[in-house]
């Protein structure tokens, strides 16, 4: 899944793959806002992302589609 992360005062987004579901996603996200600590996500390749919660602008999850390879696909 892709995640994108908007960060307070930064012009720039953290995009990031993700093998998170959504529900681990959002549950990650509402546990930092609640408790005014760290969100930290991990992308598909082990790392972790930390942000902290006074500085998130938004968080976007985007569809969880599987990518295609192939010729011809429509």
């Amino acid at each position: 899944m892709e995640i994108t992360i908007g960060v307070r005062n930064v012009a720039r987004e953290i995009n990031l793959e993700s093998t998170q579901s959504p529900e681990e996603v959002l549950a990650a996200v509402d546990k930092a806002l609640a408790g005014s600590t760290s969100l930290v996500l991990q992308d598909e390749k082990g790392r972790h992302v930390i942000v902290p919660a006074g500085a998130l602008g938004y968080v976007e999850l985007g569809p969880a589609e599987q990518r295609r390879v192939g010729i011809g696909l429509v």
